[in-house]
C-alpha cells in the first residue's frame, strides 16, 4: 500500500489490544476509529501532523503488527508500545489487591479474567480533553453525537486507505475558530464550547505534560484544573488517557462511585465511599474501576435513565 510504514511490536507478556485502546473509542459511530474482522484503525493529530494507523495482532507470534500513512505515521509506529501500555507498571498489582482488604477477591477475578488489560497512554493531552468535556455531565449518546458531528466537520480525512469517512483531530487553532452557531448544531451548549475553546488557547503547554507519562500526570492535573470549566473529573478522563495514570480516579462520575459501591461491598455508595474503598489500591485505583467496569459488576437499575437532551435547531 503505497507510503505505508510498517512495525511489528512483540510484548513482553498477555495484551487484549482492543480492550487496552477502547477508552479511547467514543462511541459506535467515532469517525477517529473502526474497528474490523482485520484489525484496529485509529487516526490520530500527532505532533508531526495527521496520521492514520492499522494495528493487527498474531497470535502465533506474540507480536502486534502496526501499519501507518500520512505525516504522522512514524510518529505512531514509534509510540504504539506506550499506546499500548508497554510502560503500564502492573508487576506488584497481584499483590496490592490481595492485602486490601474488602473486595480483594473480587479484584483478583476480575484481574485473572482480564490479564490483557493494560493502560496505555496516547501522549495527546488535547486530543483526549476535547471529548471529555463534550461529555461532561449528559449522557454518552449526547456527547458522541457532537463528537460525531465537529469531527466530521471539521475534521480532515483520514490518510492512507482508512475505512470510509474516517476523520483526523483538528488542530487547535481550528477548534478556537469554531462559531457559536456550529457549536449549537452539534449538540454542545456554550458552556462547553467556551472550555474547549479556551483550553486551545493553552494546548501546547498541555501537551509537554505527557512525555512523561504518569509521572507528568500531576503537572496536567495541576495545568488542567487551573483551566475553567476543568474539574477533578475532566481531569481524570483525560490523564487516564493522555498519561496512562492508573491511579487517575473519577471522582464525580454519574455511574462508577455506585459500580465501585455494589461490586465491593453489594451496596451502592457515593464519591466519598468509593475513595475509602478504593484507599488500599492507592496508585492502582483508575485500574480497578476499569477492571470492576469490564466484570459487569454493576447495580442494578432504579427509576428512568438520564434522558439525552437535544435543543438544536434545525
Amino acid at each position: 500500500m503505497a507510503g505505508c510504514r510498517e512495525r511489528v511490536w512483540r510484548p513482553d507478556g498477555p495484551i487484549d489490544v482492543a480492550l487496552t485502546l477502547s477508552p479511547l473509542r467514543r462511541g459506535s459511530g467515532d469517525p477517529t476509529w473502526r474497528a474490523e474482522p482485520g484489525g484496529l484503525w485509529r487516526t490520530c493529530r500527532t505532533p508531526t501532523g495527521p496520521g492514520t494507523i492499522r494495528i493487527t495482532v498474531h497470535p502465533r507470534e506474540r507480536a502486534v503488527r502496526g501499519q501507518a500513512w500520512g505525516p504522522g505515521a512514524q510518529w505512531l509506529l514509534e509510540t504504539l508500545p506506550q499506546a499500548l501500555g508497554a510502560d503500564d507498571d502492573r508487576a506488584a498489582f497481584p499483590e496490592l489487591a490481595g492485602r486490601a482488604g474488602a473486595g480483594a477477591e473480587v479484584v483478583l477475578g476480575a484481574l485473572r479474567r482480564h490479564p490483557g488489560l493494560r493502560i496505555g497512554r496516547t501522549m495527546r493531552v488535547f486530543e483526549a480533553l476535547v471529548p471529555a468535556v463534550l461529555e461532561q455531565k449528559v449522557v454518552g449518546r449526547e456527547a458522541w453525537r457532537a463528537w460525531r458531528w465537529l469531527l466530521r466537520r471539521y475534521g480532515e480525512p483520514a490518510p492512507g486507505p482508512a475505512p470510509d469517512g474516517m476523520r483526523v483531530f483538528p488542530e487547535p487553532e481550528v477548534w478556537r475558530k469554531i462559531p457559536s452557531w456550529d457549536w449549537h448544531r452539534a449538540g454542545a451548549e456554550a458552556v462547553r464550547a467556551r472550555t474547549i475553546v479556551h483550553a486551545a488557547r493553552h494546548a501546547e503547554k498541555l501537551e509537554a505534560t505527557a512525555a512523561a507519562g504518569p509521572a507528568g500526570s500531576a503537572e496536567a492535573d495541576r495545568l488542567l484544573r487551573a483551566l475553567p470549566g476543568i474539574g477533578v473529573w475532566t481531569s481524570a478522563e483525560i490523564r487516564q488517557r493522555a498519561h496512562g495514570d492508573p491511579d487517575a480516579v473519577s471522582v464525580g462520575d454519574y455511574h462508577i462511585p455506585g459500580l465501585v459501591g455494589w461490586a465491593l461491598t453489594g451496596r451502592k455508595t457515593d464519591d466519598a465511599g468509593m475513595l475509602r474503598l478504593l484507599a488500599p489500591y492507592r496508585g492502582h485505583r483508575y485500574r480497578v474501576t476499569r477492571l470492576l467496569e469490564l466484570d459487569g459488576h454493576r447495580p442494578p437499575p432504579r427509576g428512568p435513565r438520564m434522558p439525552a437532551r437535544d435543543y438544536r435547531s434545525f
